[in-house]
């Protein structure tokens, strides 16, 4: 077969898979796993295929007409560089564990067959995004992907945390994409066309007559589908759903999308200072106030979706000093090790029976009893933390090194502003990952107390897949630094020795201070947080999962006030605790900004509505009600009446008409 079409069937397999198991999800269920499982591997082998056959090379690019519009065309496209070979591969492995996983995650879940034709759905979306050459193409992959999140987000549908953050997710990423879609074909219309390549020529020849416009609204889209300020928020109250779900959008789809889109169209927004300068204090807003808002979090999945939108934060860094290599090399490495840590967290919460880690820290020997996911989650989180010589070092390394290269002048493709505001904001960012990663890690596996429940291994399914992402987690960042330039633009992602040493060094001031935090707050361990308590693990993960959602109050309720002094992340912040505990009041600010005028606009509308319309709708029938009502009383039923009122009536008649003729 071609490139092509081994190309077409990387997402039309997931697609193809999808819809079968919508269909016999029902009639068939013994079909959902295989229909889950086996589409995503094929998927993940023609994708390595494709890879493999562009070698880093020219694009592979092929089109044919969707159908005539009598203006801008709309086509079917493949635009295949190694950007695009390479990020399909870690959409396919992620999704491909994600759907193993699942299998052993919600086995005894009567709704899974649904849940896992939506993961495939979400896996091809996400590819089509990828591979597509055309952009309007790409919006359908794009909007596919947000409603996938809705129904996935959803899944424990009973419970009113899921209901609101699946309806939050939905409503806050189409805030954003109003603005997007509006620049797509204002892009299109100075263009005079969706293909990228086309685009991306007319930019290159100064085609483009309002760059910094269409760049801003982009951006818009952008802020929205990958979780960066100031539409981020719907990212933490998206762990309501299913842990394998959260790995699934934190890892390899949706949030990544809007990064990836970023780096297809750089050129358009390196065509604009102001764009650039806009993306670099988007990116340090974002990565520093999610750092801050971790390392307050009491919810285990919520600190790593904080956790999450700062890695973002350090993607878009990397594209706000125009370097798409950096962005997409540590989109690559930050795909493996949050899927490790959002599936070995879904392995501690079925086993501890709660996502609180002030839950967490009160129970001995956690760790013994999920081997599997303390070892992994050890090495996620030294990636994540970029201690080398682990993944997230090098990736990292490299966002901080193109920054310092814009700072010291070596290019002239960002604005120097734009480098100071990306390296300031990344060192900080760095001590504070290592803070929360230490933080995190303390509270769920060096705990004391009430020994943690034993329930034997876990399925093989989802330890198994645990493995196999720390390897990359591990090696990938150390393996690929060297190879990633030639399929990539050719620039150098070798870490710089300032930007390391830096890095490094506060990376690991962040890891002691937050150890020596600990070891003094322990003594205060042996008080119960408020609202900690433990789910009795008694079914499968997911069972366990939506009840320790629905029965811990400070996950999702006022997390500030559950009080818990041997939390070191407590005494860290100090003051600001109960601000970045409940995310800087951003929901409270949107709620004053947007919901109540909203709502208020809403009453008002209903107000006029019953009382000043429909009076004149009532008005309008009451004086025909009035009239009727008067005849109605002439009709007495009574024969005499009736020939008494005729017989009168012609009198008068016959009077009135001698009056006439005689002239009186």
């Amino acid at each position: 077969m071609t490139t092509t079409t081994l190309a077409v069937l990387v997402p039309l397999l997931p697609f193809l898979g999808a819809l079968t198991g919508l269909l016999l999800g029902r009639t068939a269920p013994g079909f959902a796993r295989p229909l889950a499982v086996l589409p995503a591997l094929a998927s993940l082998a023609l994708a390595a295929a494709v890879a493999a056959r562009q070698g880093g090379g020219g694009p592979v690019d092929a089109a044919t007409e969707l159908t005539p519009t009598g203006s801008v065309p709309i086509e079917l496209a493949l635009h295949i560089d190694g950007f695009a070979a390479l990020t399909a591969v870690v959409v396919a492995t992620v999704a491909t564990c994600v759907q193993i996983y699942s299998t052993g995650y919600l086995r005894d879940d009567p709704r899974y067959p649904s849940y896992a034709a939506l993961v495939s759905l979400f896996t091809s979306a996400m590819l089509l995004v990828v591979y597509t050459g055309d952009l309007m193409v790409l919006l359908v992959g794009w909007e596919v992907m947000g409603i996938c999140s809705y129904f996935l987000v959803g899944h424990y549908w009973e419970t009113p945390e899921a209901r609101a953050a699946s309806l939050k997710a939905f409503l806050v990423t189409k805030l954003g994409d109003v603005p997007f879609l509006i620049g797509l074909f204002a892009l299109a219309a100075d263009a005079g066309s969706f293909r990228i390549t086309r685009i991306l020529g007319a930019v290159a020849h100064g085609g483009i007559d309002h760059p910094t416009l269409i760049a801003l609204l982009l951006l818009a889209g952008v802020a929205g589908k990958s979780a960066q300020f100031p539409l981020h928020t719907w990212l933490p109250d998206a762990m309501a759903g299913p842990t394998p779900v959260s790995a699934l959008i934190h890892a390899a789809t949706m949030v990544a999308a809007g990064v990836y889109f970023v780096a297809r169209l750089l050129p358009l927004f390196e065509a604009s200072q102001a764009a650039m300068t806009v993306l670099a204090v988007m990116a340090a807003v974002t990565m520093t106030g999610s750092a801050l808002a971790a390392l307050a979090q009491d919810d285990i999945k919520r600190v790593l979706a904080y956790s999450t939108i700062g890695q973002l934060g350090y993607m878009t860094g990397a594209l706000a000093v125009a370097d798409r290599g950096a962005a997409v090399f540590h989109l690559l490495s930050h795909g493996a090790f949050k899927a490790l840590l959002f599936l070995a967290a879904g392995v501690i919460i079925h086993v501890a029976g709660t996502n609180s880690l002030a839950a967490m820290s009160r129970m001995g020997h956690l760790r013994d009893r999920v081997p599997d996911a303390y070892w992994t989650m050890t090495v996620a989180l030294l990636a994540l933390a970029a201690i080398p010589p682990f993944s997230g070092f090098f990736s990292k390394e490299a966002v901080l090194g193109v920054a310092e290269h814009v700072v010291t002048g070596h290019t002239e493709h960002a604005p120097a502003a734009a480098g100071w505001i990306v390296l300031l904001a990344g060192l900080l960012t760095a001590l504070l990952t290592a803070a929360y990663a230490t933080r995190l890690w303390l509270l769920a596996f060096r705990g004391s107390g009430t020994e943690a429940p034993d329930h034997g291994r876990q399925p093989l399914t989802m330890t198994t897949v645990l493995w196999v992402l720390a390897v990359p987690s591990l090696a990938l960042g150390g393996l690929a630094f060297r190879v990633l330039p030639d399929w990539f633009d050719g620039h150098d992602l070798t870490p710089t020795l300032t930007t390391s040493v830096l890095g490094t060094g506060v990376a690991l001031v962040g890891g002691i201070v937050t150890y020596a935090t600990w070891r003094h707050t322990t003594a205060h361990a042996a008080r119960i947080p408020l609202g900690a308590v433990a789910a009795h693990p008694e079914g499968d993960a997911g069972q366990v999962e939506a009840e320790a959602i629905a029965s811990h109050e400070p996950a999702y309720g006022d997390v500030a006030q559950a009080a818990d002094l041997s939390d070191p992340g407590r005494l860290l912040l100090g003051r600001l605790h109960r601000h970045a505990a409940v995310g800087f009041h951003l929901d409270a600010v949107y709620s004053a900004l947007f919901v109540r005028p909203v709502r208020a606009g809403a009453s008002l509308v209903r107000f006029l509505d019953r009382e000043v319309v429909d009076t004149y709708v009532r008005g309008a029938g009451t004086l025909p009600r009035w009239l009727g009502a008067a005849v109605r009383r002439a009709q007495t039923g009574n024969l005499q009446t009736y020939v008494s009122a005729l017989l009168a009536g012609t009198v008068v008649l016959a009077v009135a008409a001698v009056l006439v003729a005689t002239g009186a």
